[in-house]
This record gives C-alpha cells, sequence and structure tokens, in this order.
C-alpha cells in the first residue's frame, strides 16, 4: 500500500508557539473548507488543508455535489527541555510523539514578550537550536548504541558463531555506522548526511529520530516580520548552513492571529494587509518582497513538499476530490489509494496533465477537446504519476468461482 498519510510535527521549546500554530494551521483550513467535513483527531493533531489552486480550478469548472481536497496531518508534540533524552519534563512523551511523526516542523522563538515567559529565561534562538537538535541527536547517539549489538548478535546467529566471536559485519553497515555516529556527535542530524544506496538500506532499519526531514519555522514580532528583517534571522541562518542545512520560514504568530481573526470579513483582512505592507513603506522598504501576507498556506506547502507528497485528482459532475500520493509513485498504487480493486484489477490509466486541461477545455465540464488535442493519454503499469494528473483509473476485478 502507498504511504500517503505521512504527517508533520511540531518539535520547540515550551512557549514558542506550537499550539497558536497549530491551531492557525487548523483554523486557515476550516475556513478554507467551510463546505466539507472538518475533524480534529486528536487534541494535538489537525488535518490542514492543502492550498491548491488546481484543485479550486477543478471544483469550479466541475461544479460537483461534494469537494475533498488533500489534507496534512500536523501533530503538536509536548514542548523539549534540556534533559529530555534522558526522560526530563514530559521527555519520553515528547520523543514517542515525535517517532509517530514522518517530518518535523522546529519552531523556534525569535520575539521578545514580558508576558510569554521564556523556559531559559532569555531568547536566544541559537541556544533553542542547539538545546532541541542536541536533545534529538542525543537520543539517537543512545539507539545507535543498541543497534551494533543487535547486529552483531543477528550475525552471530546467521554464521552460527561463538557469543564471543567478533562477527563479520558488512562495509555498507561498518560506513553507515562511522558516518552516523560522527553527524550525531557534531550534533547535526542524520538526514542532511551523504549515504550510498546500501547505507540507506542498513539506517532504514535503525528508526532514528534525526533522519526526518526538517522544515526551520522562526516565529518572530509582528513588526520585524513586516520590516522582514530580525537580529537572530542572519544568525539563525548559519547555524542551519553549519548543522547540514535547510529551508527556513520566517513568520510571526502575532501576525497570523490578528489576520486569522478577521477571518469572517475579507475586506477587514484586505485593509490589515494594507495597513502591515503601508507600515513597511514608512520605513522605507518597499517593492513586492515587503507586501505583507499570510505564510500559513506557505508552511503547509513546505510540510508536505519535505515528505515528498504530491496530488492526482479525480474530477467529474459528482465528486472532485484530490488525493495524496509519494512522489514516484507508479499508476496502479495510485490506484490502490482510491481502492485496493483498482490497484488489483488495473488494466490502464486515462491521464490528462492539469496544464492540458486548463489551457484546451474551453469552460466545459469535460475532457472532450482534450482528447480532440491528443492530449488525453492512455498509461499502462509503468507509469510513473505525476502532480497535478487528472485521471480516471480503469479495473477489472473478477471474484473468484466456487469450487
Amino acid at each position: 500500500r502507498v504511504k500517503n498519510d505521512l504527517s508533520m510535527g511540531f518539535v520547540g521549546l515550551p512557549n514558542v508557539g506550537k499550539s497558536t500554530l497549530t491551531n492557525l494551521l487548523a483554523g486557515a483550513a476550516h475556513a478554507e473548507a467551510a463546505n466539507y467535513p472538518f475533524c480534529t483527531i486528536d487534541p494535538n493533531v489537525v488535518q490542514c488543508v492543502v492550498p491548491d489552486q488546481k484543485f479550486k480550478y477543478l471544483a469550479k469548472t466541475f461544479k460537483p455535489s461534494s469537494i475533498v481536497p488533500a489534507v496534512l496531518k500536523v501533530t503538536d508534540i509536548a514542548g523539549l527541555i534540556k534533559g529530555a533524552s534522558e526522560g526530563a519534563g514530559l521527555g519520553n512523551a515528547f520523543l514517542s510523539h515525535i517517532a509517530a511523526v514522518d517530518g518535523i516542523f522546529h519552531l523556534v522563538r525569535a520575539f521578545d514578550a514580558d508576558e510569554v515567559v521564556h523556559v531559559d529565561d532569555s531568547v536566544d534562538p541559537i541556544r533553542d537550536l542547539e538545546t532541541i537538535e542536541g536533545e534529538l541527536c542525543l537520543k539517537d547517539l543512545a539507539t545507535l548504541g543498541g543497534v551494533l549489538e543487535t547486529e552483531q548478535n543477528r550475525v552471530r546467529k546467521e554464521k552460527g558463531l561463538a557469543r564471543g566471536a567478533e562477527p563479520p559485519l558488512t562495509e555498507s553497515f561498518k560506513n553507515a555506522y562511522d558516518k552516523v555516529k560522527t553527524l550525531l556527535d557534531n550534533n547535526t542530524p542524520i538526514q542532511t548526511g551523504e549515504f550510498t544506496s546500501g547505507e540507506v538500506e542498513c539506517i532504514k532499519d535503525w528508526h532514528m529520530i534525526t533522519t526526518k526531514p526538517q522544515v526551520y519555522v522562526v516565529n518572530m514580532s509582528k513588526k520585524n516580520f513586516i520590516r522582514k528583517g530580525s537580529k537572530w534571522l542572519p544568525k539563525i541562518q548559519e547555524w542551519v548552513k553549519a548543522h547540514g542545512g535547510g529551508q527556513i520560514i520566517p513568520m510571526s504568530c502575532e501576525f497570523e492571529q490578528e489576520y486569522f481573526d478577521m477571518k469572517d470579513d475579507p475586506d477587514s483582512q484586505k485593509a490589515y494587509l494594507d495597513e502591515c505592507t503601508q507600515m513597511a513603506a514608512d520605513m522605507g522598504l518597499k517593492g513586492p518582497a515587503f507586501a505583507a501576507k499570510t505564510v500559513i498556506p506557505r508552511i503547509i506547502r513546505s510540510g508536505r513538499a519535505a515528505l515528498c507528497l504530491q496530488s492526482f485528482y479525480t474530477a467529474g459532475p459528482k465528486e472532485v476530490r484530490a488525493w495524496t500520493i509519494q512522489v514516484g509513485t507508479l499508476a496502479p498504487q495510485a490506484a490502490g489509494v482510491i481502492h485496493t480493486d483498482f490497484e488489483r484489477g488495473f488494466i490502464k490509466a486515462e491521464v490528462a496533465n492539469f496544464d492540458d486541461f486548463k489551457a484546451l477545455h474551453g469552460g466545459a465540464a469535460s475532457m472532450a477537446k482534450v482528447k480532440d488535442n491528443g492530449k488525453y493519454k492512455q498509461e499502462g503499469k509503468t507509469y510513473v504519476m505525476q502532480e497535478g494528473d487528472i485521471v480516471v483509473f480503469m479495473h477489472n476485478v473478477t471474484s473468484k468461482k466456487k469450487k
């Protein structure tokens, strides 16, 4: 089965804005998706509707009775403190939650506010980054200690060697082990390292936390977000680069919350963005780069990209739906996301690329003109699904005859 329900989790110290941002992500989805079911799975797990202009276009074109968007599952993980890898604070709960997610939104605080107490009494994002990455790497180092012993015992048993004998380990295992240990000793996530395919196969079985993709989210004050600058941003960029690199998204929960609170009045939201853009202009900061806008959609899209997820669509008068698959999924497995019978009895996929459909359909809610222009293709079992494919799967499942 295709793994299409991957999730991101917010990781950070207490009081950095994890719950606020999780609620904003859920709220943004709820506001955009008023006419289809929205649910919070758990008090700290939410479904975020993926912002998707292609999906909106198809829904507008086909005007179906049901529309079902793609969603990204996001978990608000318990706040971490120094010593979590040894069970301090909510350490054990934190580590079990983070083990359950597939990617990490690494949220750091870069704003001063007397009413929001910092767990270490002062705001220092670099120290916070060191604390969080350090705890994750320490936990992986503890896991790594057992990995070597487990592999040695496995090889001894396989080769029929005595317990005290030195087992012959594969080059892939030894190289992977050495590379991983070096990275973790230097407080650097495993996912930033370079490994051969054989080494990756070894590491996959070790269940390491820092193999998960990370996106760094920096929570700034409203003023700094509007002017797109902070004394901490260059230092954070430098730290991330020194620790293997990664995407950094500056944002402001203060700005996003004020914007979201006006969700029922689009005119007020526009006036608010115009006011913030003017504040930047008053500081001499003009041009498209300083136009105020929400970054919530960008955060959702970046989480989805980090997990290597993409959408394909089914579209008709009854339903327009976005289905989530991993990049590189073949047509039969994509069909299986809709129903297992579709994969089992897969015959072919009839595919139109979204851009071709948009350019050719001429306002009609049908594929007729796309077919007339030779852009409606029939694909077989080896077809690799592309982002934005509009698909009809042909399948045939015959029930087994009774003997």
